[in-house]
C-alpha cells in the first residue's frame, strides 16, 4: 500500500513582512551613516529614548493597559546604574527592632554590569508594581501607576545616594567586556547602537509570538480571551514586567551615555513625554515609538533656545497630529502605503 503525502507548501511572506523587512534595513542604514551627519551624542539620546518609547508602546499598544507612571523604571534604572559604575558600594536597608543599614563595599562595577543590575532593578519594581495596578482597569490602572511613581520620586528627592537634586553626575563610561572603551564617542555609539537594535528585535519577536497574540486578543477582548481560557493577569502582568524591564534597559543605557542620573528622569513628566512620544510616532505600530522619539528629542534640541516655551509647542503639535493624524505619523504613512509598519 502506497501511502501518499500530501506537498508541503513553503511560507512565502506577505506584503506587510515586506514592508517591516524594507523599513528595518532603512533604519539600520540610518544607523550607519547618523554619525557622519548628526552629532553622536544626540543619536545616543534618541536611541536611548526610542528604546524606552518601544518598551512603552509593548504594553500600550499591543497590551492596552494605560501607564502614567514608566519613569519609575526608566529613572530607576538609571539611578542604579549611574551609582554603580561611579560608586559601587551598595546600603540595603534591614530591620532589627529598627531600621538600619548594610553597607556592602564594592569596586565600581563595569558598564555592562552596571546595566545589568540596574535592568534587574526596572524588573524587580516592575513586578512589584505591576501585581498592584492589574487588579484594576482603566483609569484606575492608570491612577496606581501614577501614585507608585510618585512615591518612589519621593523616595529619590531623599535617599542619600541619589544626590537629591543634583543627581549623580560625571558617571564613568569605562570599558564594556574589557574590550570596548567607551570613552571613545564612536565605539559608546555602535555600542548603543547595538543595544537598540537587541531590544527593538525581542520586541518584535515578543509581539509576533503566540504571547504577542494573546496580548492582542486581551486587548481587543478581555471577558472574550477569559472564556477561551487564559488566564488574562497573568499575560498582562508578565507584559508589564517585561516592559518595566525594557524600559530598565533605556534608562541604564541612558545613564552612561549621559553620564547623569538626575530627578528628571523618575519624575511625572517624563512619564507623559514617552506617552507623547508614542502616540506622536503611533500606537501599536513597529516602528511607531521609534519616529515619536526622534521628532520629540530632535525638537526639543533644536528648541532649547526658546526655554520653556518648548513644551508649549510639544502641546501644540500633540493636538495637531492627535486631529489629524489619530494613527501617529507611521500609522498614518501605513494607512495611505496600505502596509503594516
Amino acid at each position: 500500500m502506497t501511502t501518499v503525502t500530501a506537498p508541503v507548501s513553503r511560507p512565502t511572506l506577505s506584503p506587510a513582512s515586506w514592508s517591516e523587512q524594507l523599513a528595518f534595513v532603512l533604519m539600520v542604514g540610518v544607523l550607519l551613516v547618523a554619525p557622519v551627519f548628526l552629532y553622536p551624542l544626540f543619536v545616543m539620546k534618541a536611541l536611548c529614548f526610542a528604546m524606552f518609547a518601544c518598551a512603552f508602546n509593548l504594553l500600550i499598544g499591543y497590551g492596552g493597559l494605560v501607564s502614567f507612571g514608566h519613569a519609575l523604571y526608566f529613572g530607576w534604572a538609571s539611578y542604579v546604574t549611574a551609582h554603580l559604575a561611579k560608586v559601587g558600594t551598595v546600603s540595603l536597608p534591614y530591620w532589627l527592632g529598627a531600621w538600619h543599614w548594610l553597607v556592602i563595599p564594592l569596586p565600581p562595577l563595569s558598564p555592562e554590569l552596571a546595566i545589568l543590575a540596574g535592568t534587574a532593578t526596572a524588573a524587580a519594581l516592575g513586578l512589584i508594581a505591576g501585581a498592584l495596578a492589574i487588579r484594576r482597569q482603566g483609569i484606575y490602572f492608570a491612577m496606581i501607576t501614577l501614585a507608585l511613581a510618585q512615591m518612589m520620586y519621593l523616595v529619590a528627592v531623599q535617599a542619600k545616594f541619589t544626590g537629591g537634586e543634583d543627581g549623580i553626575q560625571a558617571v564613568p563610561r569605562g570599558t564594556m567586556f574589557r574590550v570596548f572603551d567607551l570613552s571613545n564617542q564612536m565605539t559608546m555609539y555602535f555600542v548603543v547602537a547595538a543595544i537598540f537594535l537587541g531590544v527593538f528585535l525581542l520586541i518584535y519577536r515578543i509581539i509576533h509570538s503566540p504571547f504577542g497574540e494573546v496580548l492582542k486578543a486581551i486587548r481587543e477582548n478581555e471577558p472574550r480571551a477569559v472564556s477561551l481560557g487564559y488566564k488574562t493577569d497573568r499575560y498582562k502582568l508578565m507584559a508589564f514586567v517585561l516592559s518595566a524591564t525594557l524600559a530598565g534597559v533605556a534608562g541604564s543605557t541612558k545613564a552612561i551615555v549621559l553620564q547623569i542620573a538626575s530627578l528628571t528622569d523618575v519624575n511625572w513628566p517624563m512619564s507623559g513625554e514617552v506617552v507623547l512620544m508614542t502616540l506622536l510616532g503611533g500606537m501599536g505600530t513597529v516602528f511607531g515609538p521609534v519616529v515619536g522619539a526622534a521628532v520629540i528629542i530632535g525638537m526639543q534640541d533644536n528648541l532649547a533656545q526658546v526655554g520653556q516655551w518648548v513644551t508649549v509647542i510639544q502641546g501644540g503639535i500633540f493636538v495637531v497630529c492627535v486631529v489629524l493624524f489619530r494613527r501617529g505619523i507611521v500609522g498614518e504613512i501605513a494607512r495611505l502605503l496600505r502596509i503594516r509598519l
